[in-house]
């Protein structure tokens, strides 16, 4: 059997293709409601296909670029599925982890767990999977354990499970640069650092980030990396805008199709400022791009967008007609009937957005975002695109006027098909010292803001499952689920919205 020196894994909830649906995999950053976890787990996160050595056929985008540059530099690596370990106890000596949610701490974990007093299952199978006895064996052994990825921030805030499961190091930021020096330092035996940060000054250039050598989970393709918006809650913002080259985004999406995936899910904290000029998406760079991407994909493979901006839909469309040139000249066909992506409103207060996003609605006034988010929503609704769309609650200055505003905001939006989720503020990018938004932080207006999405987005999930989604016949027990999900939320989520938050907000 191939051994492996050096094994890059993670729990259930992230090593899964969500059925081929990247947006069932947000599931599992909830509790199980109205039903048993197990039965929880396989709608939002199903095992995964692996190969005769338990490598996954998908594996999490950003895990195949640390993959990928060890083997680059001439290490013995390979992602292992977490079911197949315990097959490498022998030959491991470096256990890598990466996860975008460890501890269910970011959003909408947290605000689910604060509402339910559950925890949600994202965090329950991490915990299961680093208390298994494949773990506990592997410490046994000296393997030497250093976790990463998005939510490596998380690990400040549980110190005891860190101690507990023998964590070596913590590595936050992007990894290219720092990764093979600390491998080598693991393998030889050298002291490790606790935790290491990777700021802005330390971001890899284009030429040091790697091709992925195998599939990534839906296909997911990173077509650019940071964003010029600089809203105050995001930690993406803090890093440099570089855009991927065409022909490193053609040669990722035949390793992808190659692999045996459906399609293919590009991957920018904005799409449509590729080749942009600052915050003013350009239609030649865009063009391009899809003119490449479809080269490859023809008409029958899947196809999303993971994020774009409202404000880059309003200006591509406003000024060029660019949106419904994309959708219908590339993007729609017999086979892709719609398209999926996730946007921000993220407050309905042009004086907030002012003050914490003031960029977001660039090139256009921040006192015009509501405007802004109804514009984009009406072209999105015209061209079949179908947003999932973010608010978030408890905002460093927030007031209830703005609150309101946000109520006002979901108001005009209900003739546009979408989903709206409110979460709760966590503090991270420039506002990391703020305080926590919590259950007892909830007031009147939230409250109705809550009950506004959550009608808004159980009328459109309907439509959407009865037009879009989940439409193949294998997915029907996938499809059923949900369905008796959005049956019991109904009658359950009202009465707990009325009821259970009245307490938290008496005088």
């Amino acid at each position: 059997m191939k051994g492996f020196e050096i094994v890059l894994t993670t729990d259930r909830t992230m090593m899964s293709n969500h059925h081929g649906k990247e947006f069932l995999g947000f599931i599992a950053t909830g509790p199980a409601i109205g039903m048993p976890e197990k039965l929880w787990m396989w709608i939002a996160a199903p095992k995964i296909d692996v190969d005769e050595y338990g490598r996954p056929r998908e594996a999490p985008y950003g895990m195949r670029k640390v993959e990928a540059k060890l083997v680059d530099a001439g290490y013995n690596a390979a992602i292992i599925d977490p079911d197949h370990l315990h097959r490498y106890l022998d030959t491991m000596k470096v256990l890598m982890i990466g996860h975008h949610d460890y501890f269910a701490y970011g959003p909408p974990s947290s605000e689910w767990w604060s509402l339910t007093g559950k925890e949600p299952v994202n965090r329950l199978s991490f915990k299961r999977f680093m208390n298994s006895p494949v773990i506990r064996k592997a410490k046994e052994k000296g393997v030497k354990i250093i976790a990463g990825g998005p939510a490596a921030w998380q690990w400040l805030w549980e110190l005891e499970l860190w101690r507990k499961w023998g964590v070596d190091t913590v590595i936050d930021g992007e990894v290219e640069k720092v990764i093979v020096d600390l491998v080598d330092k693991a393998l030889n035996n050298e002291p490790l650092p606790d935790y290491i940060y990777v700021g802005p000054r330390d971001a890899p250039s284009i030429e040091e980030i790697p091709i992925i050598k195998a599939p990534s989970i839906n296909g997911l393709i990173e077509i650019m990396r940071g964003c010029p918006r600089g809203c105050k809650f995001c930690s993406v913002t803090l890093r440099p805008l570089r855009y991927m080259p065409l022909e490193r985004i053609r040669e990722e999406i035949r390793i992808n199709l190659r692999g045996g995936t459906k399609g293919v899910i590009l991957h920018s904290e904005d799409v449509l400022l590729y080749g942009a000029d600052g915050v003013k998406p350009r239609p030649e760079p865009l063009i391009n791009l899809h003119k490449t991407v479809f080269e490859e994909l023809g008409e029958k493979k899947e196809f999303a967008w993971s994020h774009a901006s409202l404000a880059a839909i309003k200006y591509a469309e406003d000024e060029y007609g660019l949106v419904s040139k994309l959708m219908n000249e590339y993007i729609l066909s017999d086979h892709r009937r719609f398209l999926g992506v996730e946007v921000g409103i993220e407050t309905g207060s042009p004086r907030l957005a002012k003050i914490i996003m003031p960029a977001k609605a660039a090139p256009y006034p921040a006192e015009k975002w509501p405007d802004i988010v109804e514009d984009a929503f009406r072209i999105m609704h015209e061209n079949k695109i179908i947003p999932a769309a973010t608010l978030i609650l408890g905002l460093p200055q927030e007031t209830p006027d703005d609150v309101v505003k946000t109520a006002e905001l979901i108001d005009r939006l209900k003739p546009y098909r979408s989903v709206i989720i409110p979460m709760f503020f966590v503090p991270m990018g420039a506002l990391k010292k703020n305080t926590w938004f919590m259950r007892d932080h909830i007031t009147r207006e939230h409250i109705d803001v809550m009950l506004k999405t959550f009608e808004h987005t159980v009328y459109w999930a309907e439509d959407i499952m009865n037009k879009f989604y989940l439409k193949e016949t294998y997915l029907y027990p996938v499809r059923l689920g949900l369905k008796m999900f959005l049956r019991y939320a109904k009658h359950k989520i009202r009465k707990i919205m009325k009821e259970g938050l009245e307490q938290y907000i008496k005088a």
